[in-house]
């Protein structure tokens, strides 16, 4: 069965690869799971037939059958669970890789967040200019820990993994601020996330549709 994610009709990114669906298109392709695209607008995420799946009005959301899920984590989690190539086999390396992907979520993409909001959303607040360096700041700490625990290795566990996969696409989210220049490895890092095959054919398709639009 061919699974239906949702995607924006139009990303606020432009196609950049930054909004969330392009992950869940990384991990598809990633297991060679074709799959459809069901476009919707911001008006469509807050109709009651895409609340019915996603019940806080987002995208992605991914159905296969009578299965239907939200949040890109669980999203990944289950096609790394369904399908060979995302997750080791070894128990233990398993289950550090699922750690990796929390990791991923939960310590390094908040401040990283924070950033986005403080650079785009309040950047016309009285209060931006003296916030923004204490943001960047937590940022440059969770930073500063994840570069020693790289060090030169290639991935954050062995091979690559969905853990990796998440960092990837939470750390790319600095390319725009500078400040991921900072870090040599993890630069080089995200840079061969994004030198993989299937990122760039994920990247490809999330292009088209607002180069289309």
């Amino acid at each position: 069965m061919i699974p239906t994610i949702t995607a924006f009709e139009r990303s606020p990114d432009g196609g950049k690869g930054l909004a969330r669906d392009t992950r869940v298109r990384w991990a598809l392709e990633e297991v060679g799971q074709p799959y459809e695209v069901r476009l919707v607008s911001f008006a469509g995420m807050k109709a009651p037939g895409h609340l019915a799946i996603h019940p806080f009005g987002q995208i992605p959301t991914y159905e296969e059958g009578s299965l239907r899920l939200f949040e890109t984590g669980s999203i990944v989690f289950h096609l790394a669970e369904r399908h060979a190539g995302l997750l080791p086999r070894d128990r233990d390396a398993r289950a550090r890789a699922i750690t990796w992907m929390f990791a991923a979520l939960n310590t390094v993409e908040p401040p990283i967040l924070e950033l986005v909001t403080a650079r785009i959303f309040e950047a016309d607040r009285s209060w931006s200019e003296e916030r923004l360096p204490l943001v960047k700041d937590r940022v440059r700490a969770r930073l500063d820990q994840l570069s020693v625990y790289l060090g030169a290795a290639e991935w954050l566990d062995g091979a690559f993994s969905a853990g990796d996969l998440l960092m990837v696409s939470v750390l790319l989210r600095l390319r725009m601020s500078g400040i991921l220049d900072e870090y040599q490895n993890l630069d080089a890092y995200v840079a061969r996330g994004e030198a993989r095959p299937a990122y760039a054919r994920a990247f490809a398709a999330q292009l088209a549709i607002n180069a289309a639009s």
